[in-house]
C-alpha cells in the first residue's frame, strides 16, 4: 500500500468518464483522512481492480456509478458485494426518473446509499452542497461499518403518556436527510400495516427520486406508502411522503385535514424542509404531534421540534451509534428536546407500541 493511503479510508472510483472521476478525486481528497486508491471505467474493471490488491489495500468503499459500457453498475453491484472484506457500495446516479429508479433498485440490492449526480446549471461537481454530501456519505457509512459501532436494536422504553401531558399523539412526523432512505426503511417495516395514525415522512431529496423511494418503502409490507399529492386528505393507516422541491404543508378545511404542496423558499437550504411541515401540523393538532428526526446533515427540523416539545410534545431522535450523520438528530439531541433516542429498529417498535392498529 502507498504510504499516502496507510491509514487513510480507501475509496474506489468506478465511472467510464475519466473527468468525472478526476473530479471526484478532486473532491475526496480535500478530506486527509480519505485516499482514493483505484479509478475504474467499468464494473469488470472494478471487480478486477478488487480482486488484485492485497486485502490492507482494497477499497472500502466504491463509489459505483449505474450507467457504463462492457458492464453497468446493477450487473456489477451484487458481485461486489460478494467480495470479503465487503465493500461498502454507493451508487452515483443521474437526476431522472429513469436514474431514480435504478437508484431505488441499487438499495434494494444491498447498495448502502446513492448520491446524485449535480446537473452544471448547479455548478455540478463543484456544487458545495454536493461536494459535503458526497463526504458525509462516504465517511458516515465507513464510520457504521467499523466493528461494533453498528448497535443492535435493542428495545426502547416506551414513553408514558404523562410525557405528552396526558394526550395520545394524532399524527406521526418522521424527518431525515442524509442516510435517510435505509433508516426509514428500518423503521417502517417495523409499523403496524394498518397504523391507527397518519405518517408524514420529510426526506431531503431531488424531484422524482421521492416518488421512486415512496414505492420503495410501500413494498417493506408495512403501512402503504406513497408520494403526497396536492389536496391528498391525511387519513389513518397512510405514510405520506414529502415530494422533491416542495415543502408540504397540512391544512384544516374543517372536517378533514388536507396536505398541501409549497413552492415557497427553501428553509435550512432544503425544500421539502423539516420545519414547515411541523409548523403546520403543530398549528392544527397542538402537543399530539408525535416527531421523530432521523440521520442527516444540518439541523432541519430543530425548530419545529422546539415549538413541539414548548407545546407540550414529544420528540424522538436517532441515536448517534446508527446514524450515518448525527446532524439533525444530534441538534435535537443537544438542545435536550430528545425525550427518548435509539436506532430506526426501536423507535419503529417504540412508534407501533404507542399508535396501535386500527380497529
Amino acid at each position: 500500500m502507498s504510504h499516502a493511503a496507510s491509514g487513510k479510508l480507501r475509496v474506489m472510483l468506478c465511472d467510464d468518464s475519466s473527468t468525472v472521476r478526476s473530479a471526484l478525486t478532486r473532491v475526496l481528497e480535500t478530506d486527509p483522512g480519505i485516499a482514493v486508491v483505484s479509478r475504474v471505467g467499468d464494473g469488470k474493471q472494478a471487480l478486477a481492480a478488487l480482486d488484485g490488491a492485497p486485502t490492507a489495500e482494497r477499497a472500502q468503499v466504491v463509489l459505483l456509478d449505474l450507467e457504463m459500457p462492457v458492464m453497468d453498475g446493477m450487473t456489477a453491484l451484487p458481485l461486489i458485494l460478494q467480495r470479503e472484506p465487503r465493500p461498502i457500495v454507493i451508487v452515483a446516479s443521474a437526476l431522472t426518473q429513469r436514474g431514480a429508479s435504478a437508484t431505488m433498485e441499487a438499495l434494494r440490492a444491498g447498495a448502502s446509499d446513492y448520491i446524485p449526480k449535480p446537473g452544471a446549471a448547479g455548478g455540478g461537481l463543484n456544487d458545495p452542497i454536493f461536494r459535503a454530501d458526497l463526504l458525509a456519505k462516504v465517511k458516515g457509512w465507513a464510520k457504521l461499518r467499523q466493528p461494533a459501532a453498528r448497535p443492535t436494536a435493542t428495545p426502547m422504553p416506551v414513553p408514558r403518556p404523562a410525557a405528552r401531558r396526558g394526550e395520545p399523539p394524532k399524527v406521526i412526523c418522521i424527518g431525515s436527510s442524509t442516510g435517510g432512505p435505509q433508516a426509514l426503511a428500518a423503521l417502517v417495516k417495523r409499523l403496524p400495516k394498518n397504523i391507527s395514525l397518519p405518517v408524514v415522512i420529510v426526506q431531503h431529496m431531488p424531484a422524482g427520486f421521492t416518488a421512486m423511494l415512496a414505492k420503495h418503502l410501500d413494498a417493506l409490507g408495512g403501512p402503504p406508502v406513497q408520494e403526497a399529492r396536492q389536496g391528498d386528505r391525511l387519513e389513518a393507516g397512510h405514510i405520506y411522503l414529502a415530494p422533491g422541491d416542495h415543502h408540504l404543508l397540512a391544512k384544516s378545511d374543517g372536517q378533514h385535514i388536507v396536505l398541501h404542496l409549497s413552492d415557497g423558499p427553501p428553509e435550512n437550504f432544503c425544500r421539502p424542509a423539516v420545519d414547515p411541515t411541523l409548523r403546520s401540523l403543530i398549528a392544527i393538532h397542538g402537543r399530539a404531534v408525535q416527531a421523530v428526526i432521523l440521520t442527516g446533515m444540518g439541523q432541519d427540523g430543530l425548530l419545529g421540534c422546539r415549538a413541539l416539545t414548548q407545546a407540550g410534545g414529544a420528540v424522538w431522535a436517532q441515536d448517534e451509534a446508527s446514524s450515518v450523520v448525527w446532524g439533525m438528530p444530534g441538534a435535537i439531541a443537544r438542545a435536550g428536546l430528545a425525550q427518548e433516542q435509539g436506532t430506526p429498529e426501536s423507535l419503529g417498535d417504540a412508534l407501533a407500541q404507542i399508535c396501535g392498529k386500527r380497529p
